[in-house]
């Protein structure tokens, strides 16, 4: 079983596979964990990684995909995993779709969360991360009850550098250039499950992840 978590930065896919993943047994996995994990360990692949990184350019989509294909062939993905970051545009999906069909795998379910703009920029903004556990928060939606100490660990809260409103408009704009034709691409297939997580409809993460389990049940 694969699944695919689609929405904007912020949007409440990492929140939302988190909780699909506990329901139904199988990893969640993060790009961002991915890449940070093979770099630390100077692996082959963290190897050529970090020289894009380094570089400031985008990481080929053969990476990518060499990246996925031996993330998913770990013994705690026999059963499936939940993609949060991948994939992000339409020649990585294609290549995605190829190696899928080599190793007999399928994706089951492409789970589209709509979220209003103003909520995403106030999400970013507002978002903060602790030094220590990487635990998230926010200082509106989702405080800690001490300002600027996590809850978890008693470590320190920061704000990321590229969580102003410039830099999130940016990648907004970057994800509705190269990422949101994802939907059209995915809704041809009769993949995609659009749905919409927003604070104004009181519409939150659990609920949303109940229904999209209940989707695969279908």
């Amino acid at each position: 079983m694969i699944i695919i978590m689609l929405g904007a930065p912020a949007s409440g896919k990492g929140s939302v596979a988190e909780i699909v993943s506990e329901k139904l047994n199988i990893p969640a996995i993060s790009s961002g964990d991915i890449f940070r994990k093979h770099i630390t360990e100077k692996t082959e692949i963290g190897l050529k990684l970090n020289e894009y990184v380094t570089k400031g350019e985008l990481v080929p989509d053969s990476i990518v995909i060499e990246m996925l294909k031996e993330r998913l062939s770990e013994e705690d993905a026999k059963d499936g995993a939940i993609l949060d970051g991948f994939i992000r545009t339409i020649p990585q999906a294609e290549a995605f779709d190829k190696m899928l069909e080599e190793t007999g795998n399928k994706i089951n379910i492409v789970v589209n969360l709509e979220v209003p703009e103003q909520e995403i920029l106030e999400r970013v903004t507002n978002r903060r991360i602790c030094k220590k556990c990487k635990a998230v928060y926010n200082t509106v939606l989702s405080p800690s009850k001490v300002e600027g100490i996590c809850d978890k660990c008693g470590g320190e809260l920061y704000q990321r550098d590229d969580d102003t409103l410039e830099k999130a408009k940016n990648r907004l704009n970057v994800y509705y250039k190269e990422t949101a034709p994802l939907t059209e691409y995915y809704k041809n297939k009769g993949l995609l499950y659009s749905t919409v997580l927003s604070k104004s409809i009181n519409r939150m993460k659990d609920e949303v992840a109940k229904d999209v389990v209940a989707e695969l049940g279908k």
